[in-house]
């Protein structure tokens, strides 16, 4: 039986994309299980000098490192696609806080994550240094002095070609160890947070689906204010156009035969009608949803919104796969709104738009150098975009402080 050409190159991308993805995802868990080691030392030095009474005063600042640490945890595997439905915010008073089983749970996931999770990041981190090291070793093998160990584990020394090209089997075994073991590596390190930083089940989850039916009544109501726009921009151009049009044409109808000049300056009057509304309709399609998402993809169509801002604009888009149409109109939405505003209020000389789609998420980031303080309440769009964004179950964060910079954070679902 012969395997298809196709199938097995497929098979060997999809390996590949999962690799690479979950040494992302390790190495970027290695940054907080660092961090996480880090709140250990300073709940250690807590614990000893809680006898002199030093470390009741450093208790709050431990507490509010571990739960931005386990806030900060939930962000970064939320961008790797693992959504964690967060807790009840813990108590204030610091006796109940320590007591309450968010900060049991959170305390559980510190120490697995300090220690077998900084052990997988760290390995997610070597197994591709040590892949490329030995598997290239033989091209460069020549130039070390002659003492140097030949492989990334420190065995052997390498005395002739054959020496060295006997490092590309460890090189490729490290390899296989990441092309096999990587995504179960990934998982390991994410399991104590899947199962201790999500809400426990003695959490009340009404606050979470209260927020979710707000959010569909949001997306309800901007549905139907956008079909309002698209009536009244319908009714009051196209429309108009078009009965102006059939006014016009049996005008020149009926002067035809006796005023051929002024039928003629009609129809042209006619025709000039038609244009318009034709025009307008063209505006009105795109409203609805940009033909030039379909044409040339999100990358494209956040190209050509760079290149008609008002401002000089730079796009960095890293989006190697088709999301859902609705996260890309949204997107572009999104980017078209952001830019307007940059346009018209922020006095910005520059702005920039950065796209990426990883771990089933598409997090777009727009930026500019203006003066900042842009308010959600000024009507500046904001509004609108925050309705858009949370339609799609997404989250938007804006920095704009006085004197700017001013950043606008999106994170959508790829999926939609």
């Amino acid at each position: 039986m012969t395997v298809p050409v196709t199938s097995v190159r497929e098979t060997a991308v999809r390996s590949l994309r999962a690799a690479g993805a979950a040494t992302g995802q390790l190495v970027g868990g290695l940054g907080t299980a660092f961090l996480a080691l880090g709140v250990l030392l300073l709940m250690a030095v807590a614990a000893v000098t809680a006898l002199v009474g030093v470390g009741l005063l450093l208790a709050p600042l431990v507490l509010r490192a571990l739960h931005a640490l386990a806030r900060r945890e939930r962000e970064r595997l939320a961008r790797r696609g693992i959504d964690i439905v967060p807790p009840d915010p813990p108590p204030v008073r610091l006796r109940s806080a320590l007591a309450g089983p968010t900060t049991r749970r959170e305390l559980g996931w510190l120490v697995r994550h300090g220690t077998l999770g900084f052990l997988l990041g760290l390995l997610g981190a070597l197994l591709p240094l040590c892949a490329v090291r030995d598997t290239s070793f033989p091209l460069w093998w020549w130039l070390v002095p002659e003492a140097t160990t030949t492989t990334s584990v420190g065995i052997g020394t390498a005395h002739t070609w054959l020496d060295a090209v006997a490092a590309v089997l460890l090189g490729v075994g490290w390899t296989a160890i990441l092309l096999g073991l990587g995504p179960g590596m990934a998982r390991l390190q994410a399991a104590p947070a899947r199962r201790l930083l999500a809400a426990g089940p003695d959490t009340d989850l009404s606050l979470r689906v209260a927020e979710l039916t707000a959010t569909r009544a949001a997306a309800l109501d901007a549905h139907a204010t956008e079909l309002r726009r698209i009536e009244r921009s319908l009714h009051d151009g196209a429309q108009n156009r078009l009965v102006s049009v059939t006014v016009l044409l049996g005008a020149a109808r009926r002067m035809a035969a006796r005023d051929p000049a002024g039928a003629d300056e009609l129809l042209e009057r006619a025709q000039s009608a038609a244009e318009q509304a034709l025009a307008e309709l063209r505006s009105v399609a795109r409203g609805i949803l940009p033909p030039v998402l379909a044409d040339r993809g999100l990358a494209g169509a956040l190209s050509g919104l760079a290149a008609d801002c008002g401002v000089p604009c730079g796009v960095e888009a890293d989006v190697p796969e088709r999301c859902a149409a609705s996260v890309e109109a949204t997107a572009y939405f999104v980017v078209a709104e952001a830019l307007t505003n940059i346009a018209r209020h922020s006095g910005a000389g520059r702005a920039s738009v950065t796209a990426r789609a990883r771990g089933g998420r598409l997090r777009l980031l727009v930026e500019d150098d203006g003066r900042g303080g842009a308010d959600e309440d000024d009507g500046s769009g904001l509004t609108g975009i925050r309705r858009r964004v949370a339609a799609l179950d997404g989250t938007l964060r804006l920095t704009s402080p006085p004197g700017g910079p001013t950043v606008l954070e999106v994170d959508l679902p790829c999926g939609g």
